[in-house]
This record gives C-alpha cells, structure tokens and sequence, in this order.
C-alpha cells in the first residue's frame, strides 16, 4: 500500500512537505489529492517542499511538472521549494527543466513568491 502525502492549508495556499521517499504511486496519488483539494479549498497557490527529499528520479522530475501544469489549469500556481543541489544536478542531467514550475530555496521564499505574483504585498 502506498502512503499518502498530507496537503495542508495555509489561506488560499496548499503546502504539501514531501517526507517520504517517492514512489510512482505516491506521486500518482498526491496528483489527485492536490487537484481536488486545489478544487474543494478554492486554492491560488500550491507549495510544495521537497527538503527531504534526497533522490529524484525522472518519473518524480516529470510528475513535478504535472502537477504544476494541472494546478495551472485549475488556476492555481505551483512552487517547489527546498531543492537540494545533488536533486538540481539530477534533474540537469536527466535533461528534465521542469518546464512551468517556480522554484524557491525556501518555503519562506515560496509563499513570498506567490504573495507577489497574486498582487500582493512580500512583507520583507
């Protein structure tokens, strides 16, 4: 049985924090999650903090950019944060840019960035 990845809500913003190791089953399972509850919630913007996640394979890179791409269509935008630099390089030589998703270093950087692109203030 795979497990399920928690989608806590922050206002109008999702945070989903990655603490397991991915399997394709859990990738699929957090694509649904997240969509209905990017549906049920009315959410602008999704977060998603990969900091403890030490290896990323092409399948989770490709999910990743789904899953921004779904969230997109249902009006909501996607921020990954917390990459680690051997997950980047992984990605690079994967030859997967991640297309359409935002990156951060940080969840504070993050939800900064989505403050900014719904028009709002970044209280910095």
């Amino acid at each position: 049985m795979s497990e399920r990845v928690p989608v806590l809500r922050i206002g109008d913003i999702l945070l989903v924090s990655i603490q397991v190791d991915l399997e394709d089953q859990t990738v699929l399972n957090l694509q649904e999650d997240l969509a209905a509850q990017i549906v049920a919630r009315s959410a602008r913007g999704v977060v998603i903090d990969i900091t403890a996640v030490e290896i990323v394979d092409s399948f989770v890179g490709r999910m990743l950019a789904t899953i921004a791409s779904i969230s997109r269509l249902l009006d909501a935008e996607t921020v990954v944060v917390g990459m680690r630099p051997a997950v980047a390089i992984t990605l690079v030589e994967l030859g997967l840019s991640l297309g359409g998703v935002r990156t951060a270093l940080d969840l504070e950087k993050g939800l900064a960035l989505l403050r900014r692109s719904a028009g709002g203030t970044d209280p910095r």
